[in-house]
């Protein structure tokens, strides 16, 4: 019996990126894979990205699927899509973002040969002239099949986009994205995770993460919260799964997704009284979890100290916050 291959469907949510999309979806018309379907969510774009969608359509109506909806943010275009997708595994594309090539082919072969609920690659940061800003490498010295009963570090190890990941449809059964937060990825993608048995991974560099400059100079704000509420729920959906009693990692996750990252965005916000109160709300988040400053300088992330990792500029930042110097960061910053 010929074998079918396994249908893809890429979901890319759009608003007001008429500057970026043409690229984008270049990207994706020219993958290497070929049962691929391209769902184009339009998400109340109030420039020309209807227009672009609508030409593309037009131009490739085999491979896209177009679709307009009032604007109720990147949650709800996701949704949106994965309502609609007929494929066996979905992936997720930002529309000022582009792919390699292969990307899916190399993916869904990796999927369908390991049995894998979810794929994941490497990313590239690249500026608007394609320039690599940096690389985002994933799971370092993993096998290309990860069991995760043996290899759960990669449960507070990984990042949790959403775009450099393939997904098995099913996890999506009775999951969606959380609408009208911030870090919605980081709210779900770990339930995704703890609802798989293996993950597969490639050391290829597919998803081109495009850093925009309006997007650097954007000040940061109280909604830098939602990092640490969406942490409280996957700690919550923690407890329910088949890896409840790998507490360690549970609390390296708290650390990484939770600390780290939240002091990350620290470093951007601009209002003073902002600042000191999330300083406050991060504190409570520490203490009621027993997360103590040993912990911290001690955090490994794939095998290695994490603070010895990170440029100099970041190693100030994280110390002064972890030595209580709050207000020498406001002026280091």
């Amino acid at each position: 019996m010929k074998h079918v291959p396994s249908k893809v469907s890429v979901i890319v949510p759009v608003y007001n990126v008429e500057k970026y999309l043409s690229k984008c979806l270049d990207s994706l018309i020219s993958q290497s894979y070929q049962n691929l379907e391209i769902l184009v969510v339009n998400d109340g774009s109030t420039d020309c990205s209807e227009d672009i969608i609508r030409n593309y359509a037009q131009r490739y109506p085999d491979r896209i699927k177009a679709f307009q909806k009032e604007n109720g943010g990147l949650s709800d275009a996701r949704n949106f899509g994965i309502d609609r997708a007929t494929g066996d595994y979905i992936g997720f594309v930002d529309s000022d973002d582009y792919v390699s090539p292969v990307m899916f082919e190399e993916m869904t072969v990796l999927a369908e040969k390991h049995c894998a609920e979810m794929v994941i690659c490497n990313v590239l940061k690249v500026d608007e002239h394609g320039n690599i800003r940096q690389k985002l490498i994933q799971v370092p010295e993993m096998p290309e099949k990860i069991d995760l009963e043996n290899n759960f570090s990669v449960f507070s190890d990984i990042s949790y986009f959403a775009c450099n990941k393939l997904f098995k449809k099913s996890l999506f059964n009775e999951k969606r994205f959380k609408k009208n937060v911030h870090f919605e990825d980081i709210q779900l993608i770990p339930q995704l995770l703890l609802d798989c048995t293996t993950v597969a991974q490639t050391q290829n560099f597919h998803y081109h993460y495009l850093e925009r400059t309006d997007s650097i100079s954007k000040t940061h704000t109280e909604k830098g919260l939602d990092i640490l509420r969406a942490v409280e729920e996957v700690e919550e959906y923690f407890k329910t799964t088949k890896y409840s009693d790998k507490v360690g990692e549970l609390k390296n996750f708290q650390i990484f997704e939770g600390v780290y990252s939240f002091i990350a965005y620290l470093a951007f916000v601009k209002n003073d009284e902002v600042f000191y109160k999330m300083c406050e709300k991060l504190e409570f988040f520490m203490n009621k979890r027993d997360i103590k400053l040993k912990n911290l300088l001690q955090f490994n992330r794939f095998g290695k100290n994490y603070l010895l990792s990170l440029s100099l500029k970041k190693n100030i930042f994280y110390l002064l916050f972890f030595a209580g110097q709050k207000k020498l960061i406001r002026k280091f910053i």
